[in-house]
């Protein structure tokens, strides 16, 4: 898609509930001895932001200047969330800091990233009208200067009635596109908005009406996009897709195909690049395709996290040469290391030519020792100076996409040099992982991972499994 390549940046207000999301990762080993529960032994812990700044977080990530308005506590955890918006640049001048819990989700991951407890802080008290007021007239002093709004509900007491319907009034006026992703029932509070973004479940609540096919959830749109007098609904479908309905026919699109890890922030990413889209001229299902590959992105990955115009590039051109979405360019590293701050990266490479049980187990205890596992695969050119000019067995694009193809494989970046040291100053990776048979002495990039304060991790080899030996095997 030629249009995402001009992409500009544009200014963008995310209105809504902003929460912090904390991930403790452990193990789950025992049974309490005081009451027959499991025992979580804590090892690592990150904060990342959630909902509406969740919203927030993936508009930077697609390259657009972002303003936030939302009211938090006066407690840390508001704290830790006003540093990382500051770390991301968002604007925060129309936050609001009230005596309240600033809501935070802390989840518990213990093996394979399995969540075993949610633990929830929050008010949601509904904003007193002075409140309400003070936040509607800093919005009309600023509105002009915004090119698109983003409504993020997550029914934390922001947006009320009252509040929502003063914002859409003042976008409406303005002739500014405003844009919600819905989560209330009751149907009036939105009414006026440009787009409405609710899934099978919210679009049955808001209109009482069945969404069990297609056909009930065109009309259950239809009657939504009348009643709320807005120009457009877009379902989301889950594992379906979406349906787009009010530019001319209704527009299907499935679901992007990818492995599902966790649909935590899906709708999150989705509402943000359909918002990016549509400020930068796309057409609505120009901009609903982008979004679904961008879900699509989302929910291959473990926890909330943000979306890159990279990804989804990577993602269509790959899709259409038939490799999966995650092999990475030179030139997409930069923003894959940024896209990836807070996790703990491994790094593993090799030519892997014939793929076999070794290499397997290899890599999956490989990617056990972090969150995003990064393998660097030889080039044809460089596995021929390394091996010989028998080999490669496959091309380094068979290799890649094999490598692509397995669930515990995040990533795959082809070089051309004999070592991968200049891959892995790039990287920079937490977690170095070589096989068993390399002493420590003799592994390269141990030096940089080290000074990075990261470790290198040597994996026990198969015994007696090697592409050698099956390649020996065939030609006696």
């Amino acid at each position: 898609m030629s249009l995402l390549n001009k992409i500009k940046a544009k200014n963008i207000l995310v209105i809504g509930d902003v929460m912090l999301d904390t991930y403790y990762t452990g193990e789950v080993k025992r049974i309490s001895p005081e009451a027959p529960v499991p025992v979580f032994h804590k090892q690592e812990q990150r904060s990342v932001l959630g909902g509406a700044a969740n919203v927030a977080a993936n508009l930077v990530a697609a390259g657009q200047n972002v303003y936030m308005m939302a009211v938090v506590g006066k407690d840390e955890t508001a704290d830790r969330l006003k540093k990382s918006f500051k770390d991301k640049g968002i604007d925060t001048s129309l936050v609001m800091s009230l005596e309240r819990n600033t809501t935070e989700k802390i989840r518990f991951l213990a093996d394979n990233n399995q969540q075993v407890l949610r633990l929830d802080i929050e008010d949601t008290d509904v904003l007193s009208d002075a409140n309400i007021r003070v936040l509607l007239d800093a919005l009309k002093e600023q509105i002009s200067s915004f090119d698109l709004i983003v409504l993020s509900d997550y029914m934390k007491g922001l947006l009320n009635f009252g509040f929502t319907q003063g914002v859409l009034q003042l976008a409406r006026k303005h002739h500014v596109p405003a844009i919600i992703d819905v989560k209330d029932p009751k149907i009036e509070k939105y009414k006026g908005a440009f787009l409405l973004k609710p899934n099978k479940k919210e679009l049955h609540e808001l209109t009482a009406m069945p969404t069990s096919n297609d056909e009930e959830i065109i009309n259950a749109s239809e009657y939504l996009r009348k009643s709320c007098e807005c120009e457009y609904i877009l379902t989301t479908c889950g594992s379906r897709g979406m349906v787009l309905v009010g530019d001319g026919a209704p527009y299907f699109i499935e679901c992007a195909k990818q492995e599902v890890y966790d649909v935590t922030g899906a709708g999150d990413t989705t509402i943000a690049y359909l918002a990016a889209c549509i400020v930068n001229g796309f057409s609505l299902r120009e901009a609903v395709d982008v979004s679904n590959c961008a879900a699509g992105i989302q929910v291959s990955k473990v926890g909330t996290s943000s979306v890159y115009w990279n990804e989804v590039r990577e993602y269509l051109i790959n899709q259409k040469q038939g490799i999966a979405h995650k092999l990475l360019s030179w030139d997409a590293l930069d923003e894959f290391r940024a896209g990836n701050a807070g996790k703990k990266v491994v790094f593993t490479n090799g030519c892997f030519d014939i793929l076999h049980i070794g290499h397997i187990r290899y890599l999956q205890e490989a990617s056990k020792l972090g969150d995003t596992l990064v393998i660097g695969l030889n080039s044809d050119a460089s596995v021929k100076r390394l091996k010989g000019s028998k080999r490669p067995v496959n091309s380094q694009s068979d290799r890649a996409e094999v490598l692509c193809a397995l669930e515990f494989v995040d990533y795959v970046i082809v070089f051309d040099e004999d070592t991968p040291y200049e891959l892995i100053k790039k990287i920079q990776p937490n977690v170095l992982v070589k096989g068993g048979d390399y002493k420590p002495g003799e592994v390269v990039g141990k030096d940089i991972v080290e000074k990075n304060g990261g470790e290198l991790v040597l994996v026990p080899l198969v015994e007696g499994k090697s592409t050698t030996r099956i390649i020996e095997k065939m030609t006696k």
